[in-house]
């Protein structure tokens, strides 16, 4: 068995969702939890299927996004993962709707992080051990460094008191 690390290429703010299901009708499913709680958010989806053809499925409602998700699937190729790239919101918005779904077992990372996906392979195929999401913690914050964090959720309208 070989380990590769294989990082997800994507614009430097862009979020993502990298996640594992059990069925080819994650495409449709999650396309449809997208659109009915958020829809205004544009995104691209790509599907790992793991039998018969083994193709990536995809769907989205953003060209580029649907490419950049496929682009991103076929470099990982690892069965039954999928991979939702997103603009006109967050993660936060759809995550629920997407760990709902019967098929997700698994949420791997939901980031605007740079991301190396863990990935080992055998003569079967492939499958992810993990994420390394963003940089190693480099410290505790201070009392200014917290008023920052809340200011922050304030100023984008996530908190208000």
């Amino acid at each position: 068995m070989d380990l590769k690390s294989i990082n997800i290429d994507k614009p430097a703010e862009m979020n993502f969702i990298l996640g594992q299901s059990h069925f080819i009708k994650t495409v449709e499913d999650i396309h449809e939890a997208i659109v009915a709680t958020n829809p205004s958010m544009k995104f691209g989806l790509a599907f790992c299927e793991s039998s018969g053809p083994a193709l990536v499925r995809l769907s989205g409602n953003s060209d580029r996004l649907i490419e950049l998700a496929k682009k991103n699937a076929l470099n990982l190729s690892c069965g039954h993962s999928f991979i939702v790239f997103m603009e006109s919101g967050f993660p936060i918005n759809i995550l629920n709707a997407i760990k709902n779904l019967a098929e997700v077992c698994t949420i791997y990372c939901a980031t605007a992080n740079p991301v190396e996906v863990i990935v080992a392979e055998s003569p079967q195929g492939r499958g992810i051990l993990g994420v390394i999401d963003g940089l190693k913690s480099r410290g505790v914050e201070n009392e200014q460094e917290a008023k920052a964090r809340k200011d922050f959720l304030r100023n984008i309208g996530y908190k208000f008191s």
